[in-house]
């Protein structure tokens, strides 16, 4: 670890490390043959709230995890009596579900690839900082809180809905239900946004299925996918002759709703001439088909919704002020999936338990396919998320969905958080070979003295400010030993 020799690690109980309240009592075992760093580990471990055992070779850390239950375990490559990459194989082999961080002073390129391949879930240097290890310590911490947790999930329902169909427990998701029960009651119109597949058209039902005319129609229009006319004749309706093919009148959809709701999905695309006729029917409360010379009455409720910025659209006289107003009396906000992370299990059981039900096979994650997803970004939302798991599903070759059959997004942020590590773990072998490890320094330091001193090892001791015994310990692990007779006790 960094610093000088014999450094004191009693900073570890300062008050700003002191992580117990915020970490639970997980069990760390270090696995270090070094003793004063295996010590130190456990120690700031332990001030962190860890339950902490160490081992000093491969044949013990075996007996530990034969014997007891650990959580993290904190595993130096370089070993006796066996390397520490065959323990870690054993180890995701015999559980899969315990974080591990691997530590060596042998820092290169391969070692990292390697131990990331094998399961390893985070990478150390040694020398490391004491603030180095109190953060990979917490994240592991929250790495292994999260299977805890998923597990658990797996154990209980598997999904929680919220409202409706709608899905998630997170603050941002808590928000929007208090908002939609309100809306719900009342016949305002409500403008919807958020991005594509974070489920506008979800929340929609939500109000309307929610709310006193739940019986009534619910009617979805696409203005994205419909040209202009159609939409016209779709929302107005038609009269018979009205145009080529108008064989007979058909009735609007904003008529056709009669005291139902009417959900226009993608509203920034509606064309502005259609935007004026839009306007007036809101206004008048009454539409006239097309072919028509009589306007007709109409009861329903707008929703609108959108993932353009509107509000630059008509700034740039793309979309009329005065329909927007009239759309967005209340406004939605629908957090996309990367804002709330913690419901993206929930969200994950939920189509992976539609999925074993259309299949009739009981799939499940596993642990590491399961944080993968929690980690990415998701710029496709919801949507991509459940394409994600059927696509998975599809090509999984038994029940547990595995890294392997992941999507090539997903596996490709995979790969970009391998690359960070590899290039991690290069620089610090470049820092590695231009700087000399403390114990060179210490050794360069002791023979250099009894050098100058012509041999004399006990004068040499008290300018070096160490004991004898000390001296003579230090000698015999150089290969040099004590020609001048027996090691001396310290006085």
């Amino acid at each position: 670890m960094r610093g000088a020799a014999g450094a004191s690690y009693a900073d570890a109980g300062d008050p700003s490390f002191a992580l117990a309240e915020r970490l639970p009592a997980l069990h760390v075992l270090v696995v270090d043959d070094d003793a004063s760093v295996r010590n130190a580990c456990c120690e700031i471990a332990g001030n962190l709230g860890f339950a902490t055992r160490g081992a000093d070779s491969v044949a013990s850390a075996q007996a530990m995890l034969r014997s007891e239950a650990v959580d993290i375990l904190l595993l130096d490559l370089k070993l006796p009596g066996g390397g520490g990459l065959m323990l870690l194989e054993e180890v995701k082999a015999s559980h899969p579900e315990m974080a591990v961080v691997v530590m060596t002073a042998y820092a290169t390129v391969s070692s990292a690839v390697e131990s990331m391949r094998i399961g390893a879930g985070d990478y150390l240097t040694k020398p490391f900082a004491m603030e180095e290890l109190t953060t990979v310590l917490e994240r592991s911490a929250q790495r292994r809180n999260f299977d805890l947790e998923s597990r658990r999930l797996r154990e209980r329902l598997r999904t929680q809905q919220g409202m409706g169909n709608l899905i998630g427990r997170s603050p941002e998701m808590e928000k929007l239900y208090r908002i939609l029960s309100k809306v719900a009651h009342s016949a305002h119109p409500v403008l919807i946004l958020g991005e594509s597949g974070t489920g506008k058209e979800l929340v929609a039902r939500s109000i309307h299925f929610n709310g006193p005319n739940a019986s009534k129609p619910f009617i979805p229009v696409d203005c994205a996918s419909l040209v202009p006319s159609l939409i016209e004749s779709e929302l107005f309706g038609y009269v018979k002759g009205a145009f080529t093919g108008a064989n007979r009148s058909k009735e609007g959809l904003l008529a056709a709703a009669e005291g139902g709701t009417v959900f226009l999905d993608e509203i920034g695309e509606l064309p502005m001439d259609l935007q004026s006729k839009l306007l007036r029917a809101l206004q008048e409360k009454e539409v006239r088909p097309v072919g028509a010379t009589r306007a007709i009455p109409i009861n329903a409720r707008i929703l609108a919704a959108t993932n353009r910025d509107l509000v630059a659209m008509v700034e740039q006289g793309r979309f009329r002020k005065d329909l927007y107003f009239r759309l967005n009396v209340v406004n939605l906000k629908i957090p996309a999936l990367r804002e709330r992370t913690e419901d993206i299990p929930m969200l994950a059981f939920h189509f992976l338990e539609r999925m074993s039900r259309e299949s009739g096979k009981d799939y499940v994650f596993s642990d590491d396919a399961l944080r993968l997803m929690t980690e990415y970004t998701w710029p496709g939302n919801v949507r991509e998320l459940e394409h994600a798991i059927e696509r998975s599903c599809a090509l999984s070759s038994g029940p547990v969905l595995e890294m392997r059959d992941l999507t090539t997004q997903l596996k490709e942020f995979r790969a970009q958080k391998m690359v960070v590590v590899v290039e991690k773990s290069a620089q610090a072998d470049t820092i590695l070979r231009g700087v000399t490890s403390i114990a060179e320094m210490e050794k360069e330091a002791i023979l250099n003295t009894i050098r100058q001193l012509s041999g004399d090892k006990l004068m040499a001791a008290r300018l070096l400010g160490i004991g004898k015994t000390t001296l003579y310990r230090k000698l015999k692990e150089y290969g040099i030993g004590d020609r001048a007779g027996d090691e001396p006790n310290d006085a």
